[in-house]
């Protein structure tokens, strides 16, 4: 079982990341201000010392921690750490994303006044000389300023409540000096006050320090911050979900049903990364971190590979290919650097999926790194990655099947270390074999694998990558100028759709699984201006009803409604009797009466084109039913 200690932004993001498991964990909050639904999770409020804290989690068998309180909140941050390390437990700390304090880009950070806590910001206050506050501090730090606003003009801003209006003022301080969040932005609030200077916390990206900062630059006057206090020793930080989730795997085994793992791309940027480093002459530990596309930095396991299989040497100064490297500051200390023996690197990354059926799954990513005459990143084709052929993947035709969210992070992470020209070669032994396992051929995608992911993580069964498939693969139909697209369900149906549209490249021809709805969204947005869908009778009957997802986790076959379907198409009571006595959907072809079934199934069609409608037009798209042996209806 899970305690989250939430009540901010970052609570919440712990709360969806723990619904998604669909197992039982604890939400408490001090306060019962925070409207939040806790799905599978039971929300308790109150605050907890030490003591309850610590009986809480015997009684109810508390397995991990997740702290995802304010930062500011040293208390529980204390109490947290005190039953931690008492009853032995695990500590994830859910930490918001923090600058450099610089606000905007191109600011001036000069005009920053950090301060080690309340009472050195008043000494700095004082002694430049402010007499005139906007405090964006909160309702709690009133008292901690009572020496600064007794004697100075001063405003605080805090929330449109009762509960910190009675706290303000219990405090003594001017009710007329209050402002409200909802009434005016931080620019419009510092023109109409005009104050000396802003005072604010280090309170990070979600509570808006940035905004803050920029708002008082553009004004020209000072930011006084105070500092975030340091974490207690212990706690495992995270930045974001995709980090949150991997910690829970790893902690408290069994929350989850199953694991999550890293995609091809993110393998193939932390061995790239790490071969980096090594040409650098930087040092590279077991796991390297990487910054995925939502921001979070994750750390993979890596192992470096001298391609002439010779050692790496301790050196006192880095190593240099031609001109010494435009490294970005800062860079490593001498004593740590390491002498390469070649001008390139090599490191690898095993591919760990998770519990996602992923033919890559245990495969090696490799990374070669080089340097380059030619500004910028290169990639180039290794063995095992594919090349592509086909237009429509938005990728350079005959250059290696790395797709643009992979090629993305690479550039980013190695253009954060090295400001040069750089070669690098992807390689999957085995790839070759692999993407027979795969729908690379149809895409036009020959000799190996694609390095792929959208996000850098692995879904176990991600309904995600699914849906990312089925557009590239719509992307090279359109691409390929196939005249119609023709959708449906799976291998047996295409294989009937093929034999009666013989001309259409095997472009046409895509696979939607139970993504019905996601698959006409995509033909929309890419105006394809014509669509066939087949389908077999189990997701018609399905789909008729309204749902553009058939998955049977979803929905399953409804008799009331079938019932229903027939009455509405005229269809005889004996129609009706025969539903009722259904198991499968499929037996419907020959389960009802003769004279009534072309009535049900148009009936059925019908309902299945007003279903598509709200998707693509319904103009369009031409529905054709199919039995167990590949006849058609109509």
């Amino acid at each position: 079982m899970i305690l989250i200690l939430g009540g901010t932004t970052e609570g919440r993001l712990a709360v969806r990341v723990a619904d998604g498991a669909g197992s039982p964990y604890w939400y408490s909050t001090r306060g019962d201000l925070q409207q939040i639904e806790c799905k599978n999770g039971t929300h308790i409020t109150g605050a907890l010392d030490e003591a309850a804290m610590s009986a809480f989690c015997r009684d109810h068998d508390i397995r991990l921690l997740i702290d995802a309180a304010h930062p500011f909140a040293t208390e529980l941050h204390r109490t947290v750490a005190s039953v931690a390390e008492s009853l032995d437990l695990p500590v994830v700390r859910v930490e918001r994303v923090y600058t450099d304090g610089s606000g905007e880009p191109g600011s001036d950070r000069t005009s920053l006044r950090w301060c080690d806590d309340y009472a050195d910001a008043i000494r700095k206050m004082e002694a430049d000389g402010i007499t005139r506050l906007l405090a964006l501090t909160g309702v709690q730090t009133i008292g901690k300023l009572r020496p600064y606003w007794s004697a100075h003009d001063c405003w605080f801003r805090i929330l449109r409540r009762n509960e910190s209006l009675e706290k303000a003022v219990g405090q003594g301080f001017p009710v007329e000096r209050l402002v409200y969040y909802e009434e005016v932005d931080d620019a419009s609030l510092i023109a109409r006050l005009q104050p000396q200077a802003v005072l604010t916390k280090e309170s990070g990206e979600s509570g808006g320090f940035n905004e803050k900062v920029a708002a008082a630059q553009a004004a020209g006057i000072p930011v006084y911050v105070v500092r975030r206090p340091a974490l207690p020793a212990g706690f495992e930080t995270v930045t974001g979900e995709h980090g949150l989730r991997k910690a829970i795997e790893r902690l408290a085994p069994g929350f989850f049903p199953l694991r999550s793992g890293f995609t091809t791309g993110a393998c193939a940027t932390a061995a790239a990364k790490a071969a980096l480093l090594s040409l650098l002459g930087q040092p590279v530990g077991e796991n390297v971190e990487v910054l995925f596309p939502d921001g979070e930095i994750l750390s993979l396991p890596v192992t470096l590979r001298n391609p002439q299989g010779l050692a790496f040497q301790r050196a006192s100064e880095p190593f240099q290919v031609g001109p010494r490297p435009d490294l970005k500051e800062p860079s490593a200390p001498p004593d740590q650097h390491t002498q390469a023996l070649s001008d390139s690197a090599t490191a690898v990354v095993i591919k760990d999926a998770g519990d996602d059926p992923d033919v890559t799954n245990g495969q090696e990513i490799v990374a070669t790194v080089t340097f380059s005459d030619e500004p910028g990143v290169h990639f180039l084709q290794g063995e095992g990655v594919g090349r592509v052929t086909l237009p429509g993947l938005g990728l350079p035709i005959g250059g290696p099947a790395i797709n643009r969210v992979p090629r993305r992070m690479m550039e980013q992470n190695l253009s954060a270390l090295y400001a040069g020209g750089l070669d690098v070669t992807i390689s999957v032994p085995g790839g070759r074999e692999l993407a027979c396992r795969t729908f690379n051929p149809k895409l036009g995608i020959v000799d190996g694998i694609s390095i792929i992911g959208t996000s850098g993580i692995v879904r176990p069964f991600s309904n995600e990558a699914f849906v990312d498939a089925i557009r590239r693969e719509i992307e090279v139909a359109v691409a390929v100028g196939t005249p119609m697209l023709v959708i449906n369900s799976g291998a047996k149906s295409e294989a009937f759709l093929k034999a009666r549209f013989p001309d259409l490249p095997p472009q046409a021809f895509v696979h939607y699984g139970n993504f019905i709805g996601e698959t006409l969204k995509i033909a929309a947005d890419l105006r394809v201006p014509q669509v066939t869908m087949g389908i077999m009778l189990g997701k018609a009957v399905k789909l008729a009803e309204g749902h553009l997802d058939t998955h049977s986790k979803s929905v399953v076959m409804n008799k009331a409604f079938l019932k229903e379907v027939a009455v509405s198409a005229g269809c005889t009571p004996a129609t009706a009797d025969a539903i009722d006595g259904l198991t499968l959907a499929r037996e419907l072809w020959h389960g009802l009466p003769s004279s009534d079934l072309n009535l049900f199934l148009s009936a059925i069609l019908e309902r299945c084109r007003t279903a598509c409608a709200s998707v693509y037009p319904a103009s369009s798209l031409t529905i054709l039913l199919l039995d167990e042996d590949g006849n058609v209806f109509p």
